[in-house]
């Protein structure tokens, strides 16, 4: 008989800000949102305390990367527009992005936790899922918990992470992706969560629709128009009256995400398609008036994907551009050079041509350099 599976979603609290909170300790249990520009840097004064720049007065483009609980409590969130958010939270800290670093503290907790876990599945730079079922006492019960020997290895996981970086995590427990990512959210920041199947009907389907992920700003929208605004509502409707709403595939699917169905299984390594760097700035550009300083980002940016191309052993030959105007209006070209390259003069010299072949009459707001068609370099097959 196979083992009772048990997948579990390792989601950091706050990454960025919390990584930024080790920096800055005097900041703890304050808002503090993160999303600034180079101007925002703390200011080192001389009596060895430091200034920080705050949400009030801010004036630009910015949007918020992510921010502390505190800042939550106040109304901002990530994605929020940094001048809106002052609206809401003047006296909040504001921080400048610093995904170096983000990047060297997720590198530490999923090394940290495949001390323990080595099969997991690596879903962006703050969460992975992870395959328990047959780790050494995954089955057992511990006195009166079933669930125990599962539990403890959770907890392990969460134990050894923040040893491991200072920070902390909320872990979801369940049979399998899909109910780990709802779980994981549940009981934030720092939290464990563990639920079976029996637990669907009091846990889950109180919660709203658009918790399981997948059911987006429109198909939300849909079902809300139809009557249903929580998992519950969705659970409750028969499989043919989804597919007669949203179609096959998908009717069929929310009737099982639904009833918390899911055989995903948890992919442990995957090739990349692309790699890309982007950067909005903090005030549009405009291509002739900024030409210099354009060209220096668009030359780091080139910069940036051939080191993150040379770090991870790849090579592409479809090199592209991303442009985003003053109105939102976004716009992408690419071409394909004769040889595979990793090297930053040559995808500079290609993202270059690119940008030829579009109109810059208009500002700028956002502007991204991608690499794609990868393969291994020689020598790392």
């Amino acid at each position: 008989m196979p083992p009772r599976r048990w997948i579990a979603h390792l989601d950091m609290d706050a990454f960025y800000a919390s990584v930024e909170l080790l920096r800055y300790p005097e900041l703890k249990g304050m808002p503090v949102v993160i999303g600034g520009g180079r101007r925002h840097q703390p200011e080192q004064l001389a009596d060895g305390t430091r200034r920080f720049a705050t949400l009030a007065g801010y004036a630009g483009r910015g949007v918020i990367t992510t921010a502390t609980y505190p800042a939550r409590d106040l109304g901002v969130h990530s994605g929020m527009g940094l001048m809106k958010a002052a609206l809401r939270a003047p006296q909040a800290v504001l921080l400048p992005t610093d995904f170096e670093q983000y990047r060297a503290y997720s590198r530490r907790f999923k090394a940290a936790v495949a001390e323990l876990a080595p099969l997991i599945e690596d879903r962006g730079i703050d969460e992975i899922y992870i395959d328990l079922s047959e780790l050494p006492g995954a089955q057992e019960a511990v006195a009166h918990d079933p669930n125990g020997g599962v539990r403890a290895i959770a907890l392990d996981l969460k134990n050894n992470v923040r040893r491991a970086t200072g920070l902390s995590c909320s872990i979801g427990v369940t049979p399998n992706k899909l109910l780990s990512k709802i779980a994981s959210d549940l009981d934030k920041p720092d939290g464990l969560t563990l639920l079976t199947r029996a637990d669907i009907p009091q846990r889950i389907w109180p919660l709203p629709a658009r918790r399981i992920n997948g059911i987006g700003p429109k198909a939300g929208a849909r079902l809300e128009a139809l009557g249903i605004s929580t998992i519950g509502d969705i659970a409750a409707k028969d499989r043919a009256w989804l597919v007669q709403h949203f179609g096959a595939h998908h009717g069929v699917w929310l009737h099982d995400a639904s009833h918390g169905v899911d055989d995903r299984p948890v992919v442990t390594h995957s090739e990349p398609v692309s790699m890309s760097r982007e950067t909005t700035f903090d005030r549009d550009l405009h291509a002739r008036r900024d030409k210099a300083e354009l060209g220096t980002i668009f030359t780091r940016l080139a910069e940036q994907v051939a080191a993150d191309l040379q770090r991870k052993g790849y090579q592409g030959r479809t090199i592209g551009i991303k442009l985003r105007f003053e109105d939102f209006k976004t716009v992408t070209r690419d071409m394909t050079v004769d040889l595979p390259t990793a090297e930053a003069a040559t995808i500079r010299l290609a993202a270059g041509l690119c940008l030829k072949r579009v109109d810059l009459t208009r500002r700028i707001r956002l502007l991204g350099v991608r690499v794609g068609t990868l393969q291994r370099a020689p020598g790392l097959t």
